[in-house]
């Protein structure tokens, strides 16, 4: 199947529209927010520059290039894996996804990942729009985070969702568990994530480049078990204004409170556990806090406008048991 190609030219009456809505007046069968997510991915050109921003506004006689990506089959394998699924309709999904769940196939998860699953589950309805490697994904979570995500089944719906997520209306909200208390009880990080320097394989807050980076915070609740006089850690609640890779776990590794578990971004806990401080921590605390070995991360909460009802959704998934339990060891 070949890509489709509309080459559009704005007359003197649509001068000062937005793209979006210049767009939406000439292919009347695409939805407005159909055509804001092929915006967002690079799909339409101006004189050979691609022009990114919905709200950019047409001159007369500006000629428009859409290019719309063919969906690509996937030749993934269906996979029996047991799902949390909060709700279904015919046009999406919202799991809440375990710990160990790989999100879509990558380089060392060629299988056993969500999209696996949602392929045994949905059928051949899955969207494609996504790439012959992550169907159906809107946006991921890691590994071995926790929690809410929303996966569409079919095309409409997949960039009805993309749209929101570049235009940052669709919300998540994390709980974090993270080392000692940041020492502003709320606020927000603003630092650009890139690839790591030092560290190819890794993400980093980088001096010059990456990409805009915020997340919004505030501090729920501290914990100082034993005879601690200071915080030994926090549970912290976050909001996404961007979604880059390991977000979350960057920014708070950047401020000195890494997450709990994380091997990636912080100190390893025996190392922390050996500081003086700590040598009075309760035998249980020490034994729940070395026998954790993911990041304490958990979407919490989701929220985005239905792509066929226009109806508010709004989703909250509880903590998972580990990390309840860890929680009342650090009671």
């Amino acid at each position: 199947m070949s890509k489709m190609v509309h080459t559009l030219i704005a007359d003197a009456g649509d001068a000062g529209q937005r793209l979006d809505r210049f767009l939406t007046s000439r292919l009347p069968d695409m939805s407005r927010s159909r055509l804001q997510a092929l915006i967002a991915q690079a799909c339409v050109t101006s004189r050979d520059k691609v022009i990114a921003d919905a709200a950019a506004k047409v001159k007369p006689s500006q000629e428009f290039t859409l290019m719309i990506p063919e969906t690509i089959p996937s030749h993934l394998l269906p996979q029996d894996i047991e799902l949390d699924i909060v709700h279904e309709d015919k046009h999406l999904l919202v799991i809440n996804k375990q710990a160990g769940l790989t999100v879509h196939p990558g380089a060392g998860n060629p299988d056993s990942t969500l999209v696996n699953a949602l392929l045994a589950h949905c059928g051949k309805s899955l969207s494609g729009i996504g790439g012959v490697s992550r169907p159906g994904i809107v946006h991921r979570i890691d590994k071995d985070t926790t929690g809410l995500l929303v996966a569409a089944k079919h095309d409409v719906a997949h960039l009805a969702l993309s749209a929101q997520l570049a235009e940052r209306s669709l919300k998540r909200t994390y709980l974090a568990l993270v080392w000692g208390k940041p020492k502003v009880a709320q606020g927000t990080i603003t630092a650009n994530i890139g690839r790591s320097i030092g560290n190819r394989q890794k993400m980093a807050v980088v001096p010059k480049g990456g990409k805009p980076a915020v997340t919004h915070y505030k501090v729920i609740k501290t914990y100082s078990p034993g005879d601690l006089k200071t915080p030994l850690a926090s549970l912290v609640e976050c909001q996404l204004e961007t979604g880059r890779t390991h977000q979350i776990r960057v920014h708070f590794a950047y401020i000195g409170h890494a997450l709990l578990g994380d091997q990636t971004y912080g100190q390893s806990t025996a190392s922390r556990l050996n500081a003086n401080i700590y040598k009075t921590l309760p035998a249980k605390t020490k034994k729940a806090l070395l026998a954790w070995s993911r990041q304490a991360l958990h979407a919490k909460a989701i929220e985005f406008v239905h792509p066929a009802t226009a109806k508010k959704m709004q989703f909250e998934a509880d903590l998972p048991e580990d990390m309840k339990k860890l929680i009342k060891a650090l009671s």
